[in-house]
């Protein structure tokens, strides 16, 4: 089987993560990158032995050599890359969020079936091991019908700055950038269920504290404490259509005694938490039973995971196997997302079923 060919837009900070997996892919060939910053993109092209290098993404998608591209450029460029790189005739592997707006996303779901070629949404947390083993739980009936289930991502002093703190650039704080992912594993875990209603809130009360010493915290590789048009934090009670729903919390910069991760689903014979570490609970013969998956990483491993997407996305380009990321779960996040965001601008429930 030949080699997937990928070219790689945008040399910011996640794309370590994409290149280091193509690396470790003896089916990816690593030929081209691109970003506006030329000097990092000879950077990076240098780090990996990347032969191509490019400052604008539009001669990248010319080259008839390249067959896929992952995009890991602003949110705001997401959409347009992705239609361009589609008509070109290349396999896409957007980072998340797919895009900003419902139009955008719907834009780019034409643009896939018109091109025929395929698109994978980076829900880079659907492919964590921890998650295959509990997926198996959940598709062989053991836990039953998933009903409710509740995500916390608490960061005390994580505002990344840069481009995440921009809102034109961003869409939004942390909702958009680490919401994203527990509100889609837990829609995916739980059968991805229609959305009827939600209802959010966000704030700003805090700002990005970079005033604060003495701890030290990821930034963004265009870090600019001056800026920050994001909100601090923000909430949603998310509503489906069979009944279930999803309460989620996020926070960039929170009066938090330490960063958390809390992500846990729960169903009519048993329930799973997933952060900090995957753990079962269920009840067998009127007795309650605490299982515990003997995984080497029970938790998110952020580095296996990515490979694992990677290497789902290349076996995609190869024709082999289906979607698990596909554009239309990222359209319908995008209508989760803006409706959070509306409802907290509105101070009211937002019904989705209504507006369909």
């Amino acid at each position: 089987m030949e080699k997937v060919r990928i070219g790689l837009i945008g040399c910011g900070s996640i794309s370590d993560s994409h290149l280091q997996a193509y690396a470790a892919n003896p089916q990816a060939e690593l030929v081209a990158v691109c970003d506006l910053n030329a000097d990092r993109a000879r950077q990076t092209a240098e780090k990996y032995g990347v032969p191509g290098v490019y400052g604008d993404y539009r001669e990248l998608l010319a080259d008839p050599d390249i067959d896929a591209v992952s995009i890991c450029t602003w949110n705001n460029s997401h959409a347009e890359i992705s239609i361009e790189a589609l008509r070109a005739g290349k396999n896409v592997l957007c980072e998340k969020p797919l895009c900003k707006t419902v139009d955008e996303a719907l834009r780019v779901q034409q643009a896939v079936l018109e091109s025929g070629k395929q698109l994978q949404v980076g829900y880079v947390r659907r492919h964590a091991a921890n998650i295959d083993v509990l997926k198996r739980f959940i598709d062989a009936g053991d836990l039953g019908e998933l009903y409710y289930a509740k995500a916390s991502l608490i960061r005390r002093l994580g505002n990344p700055g840069g481009w995440f703190a921009d809102v034109e650039r961003s869409g939004g704080g942390p909702l958009i950038d680490i919401g994203v992912h527990v509100i889609d594993l837990c829609w995916y875990l739980m059968g991805k269920p229609r959305v009827v209603s939600v209802s959010g809130n966000t704030y700003r009360k805090l700002g990005n504290r970079s005033h604060i010493e003495n701890y030290d915290h990821y930034k963004a590789a265009d870090f600019d404490p001056s800026v920050n048009t994001v909100e601090d934090m923000a909430n949603a009670l998310i509503r489906f259509e069979n009944g279930a729903s999803l309460m989620v919390d996020v926070s960039f910069t929170l009066h938090a005694r330490k960063d958390s991760a809390q992500i846990a689903v729960f169903g009519e014979r048993g329930g799973a938490e997933i952060e900090p570490a995957l753990a079962i609970s269920a009840e067998r013969h009127n007795t309650i039973l605490n299982l515990d998956p003997q995984l080497t990483t029970p938790g998110f491993d952020f580095v296996d995971s990515f490979k694992r997407e990677i290497d789902h996305f290349v076996r995609l380009c190869q024709g082999s196997g289906e979607n698990m990321c596909p554009v239309e779960d990222g359209v319908e996040m995008i209508r989760i997302l803006n409706a959070v965001y509306r409802s907290a601008a509105e101070g009211r429930e937002i019904r989705l079923d209504e507006e369909e």
